[in-house]
């Protein structure tokens, strides 16, 4: 059987969450089949870390893929010719791009559809992009597969497709999160915030994170208490990060912020072990990979009461209304004075985690691409 697959987001050092979830599926499916051939298309060069066996090949395709109309050049003329020459039994699409120009079996793992309602968040051109060929990928997959249980009814709903084409295939912790020793928190402490007590938010510095309505909570929280805390905000810079930054510097406590771009894999481990709580309020997530990377880290979560994140977290944080700061400053506010909650909701951590592994991830992931053949 051979079988091609988007890579083009695997990108050493430079990986958000569709990025590990291909990185982590595909080293297992790769490693426990080992008579599949596999071909590995790429657009920024071929890394030879990412050929996870022996019957695996590199392909870098031309133009690379980091805009819209680059998408369509990559998809619909290089990966359209690779498929033709290659005759694959199924073409793999990680990250929810497919050849439309193809006609042979696709399968697609679509993460979510932020763009059908927060189609602000993005560039106009990939608003257009995203709007115009999503629908048009679901309904050419053979099958698809995503993250949760929200996202595969909010696919369904968005883009008329039977229920029963879509599979649920959770999202796994890397496994380089582990929670930290007293002495490791204290290092970490001193080394990002000076020794203080802090919270935390890693993901991507996009309007759709709500980063802005958290720092209007940590100007709140601030404000009314007399001990100090900072806020660690973990991740790089997407379109439409303006306004954050202009609060920011408008803000009475915006030197108890603290920016840190990306951070490696070690030294983000370090900054969730050791925080006081993750605070992750976006307005829309289709998984959410850092709130179980911070149940790992055993710390407790303060999350958006919205799409999918009830559902990732379980028992294991205060949920909030994202559009509420008010309300995101008195969860704050509770998981601060109260330690009887925090170790309540780190306990409830250790079990909801336990339903997300990659193991467990890739296992069902590869079930739903056998369906598709």
């Amino acid at each position: 059987m051979r079988i091609v697959v988007n890579t083009r987001l695997l990108r050493k050092d430079k990986m958000d969450g569709i990025g590990w979830f291909k990185y982590n599926t595909l080293k297992s499916i790769v490693a426990n089949n080992p008579t599949v051939d596999f071909h590995f298309l790429f657009d920024s060069g071929v890394e030879k870390e990412f050929l996870f066996g022996e019957n695996v090949t590199g392909h870098n395709l031309f133009p690379p893929a980091k805009h819209a109309l680059l998408n369509i050049a990559w998809s619909e003329i290089s990966v359209k010719r690779k498929l033709t020459q290659l005759k694959p039994d199924l073409y793999f699409s990680p990250d929810g791009m497919l050849c439309l120009g193809w006609s042979g079996k696709q399968h697609a793992v679509i993460h979510d559809v932020n763009f059908m309602h927060y189609p602000e968040h993005l560039k106009y051109t990939n608003r257009l992009y995203y709007k115009h060929y999503f629908p048009k990928f679901a309904a050419k997959a053979s099958r698809i597969a995503t993250v949760s249980e929200y996202s595969k009814n909010d696919i369904c709903e968005s883009f008329n497709i039977n229920t029963s084409k879509v599979d649920v295939v959770y999202c796994g912790i890397n496994t380089f999160f582990k929670p930290l020793s007293e002495e490791q928190k204290k290092i970490t402490k001193s080394k990002y915030s000076s020794g203080f007590p802090y919270f935390l938010f890693v993901g991507t510095l996009s309007p759709r994170k709500n980063i802005l309505g958290l720092l209007k909570a940590f100007e709140l929280l601030r404000s009314n208490n007399i001990e100090l805390f900072k806020l660690i905000i973990v991740g790089g810079e997407m379109y439409g990060a303006r306004q954050m930054h202009e609060f920011h510097a408008s803000m009475q406590f915006k030197d108890d912020v603290i920016f840190t771009g990306r951070l490696p894999n070690e030294e983000l481990n370090d900054v969730v072990g050791a925080a006081l709580c993750l605070t992750y309020v976006p307005f829309f997530e289709g998984f959410g990979i850092p709130l179980i990377e911070a149940m790992k880290c055993e710390i407790p979560i303060i999350s958006s009461n919205v799409t999918s994140m009830p559902e990732v977290t379980g028992g294991a944080g205060l949920l909030v209304d994202p559009e509420n700061s008010s309300e995101i400053a008195e969860a704050m506010h509770r998981i601060c004075y109260d330690s009887s909650l925090r170790e309540h909701l780190i306990k409830e951590g250790k079990i909801q985690k336990e339903k997300f592994s990659w193991e467990k991830t890739s296992v069902k992931l590869w079930q739903s691409i056998l369906w598709a053949l």
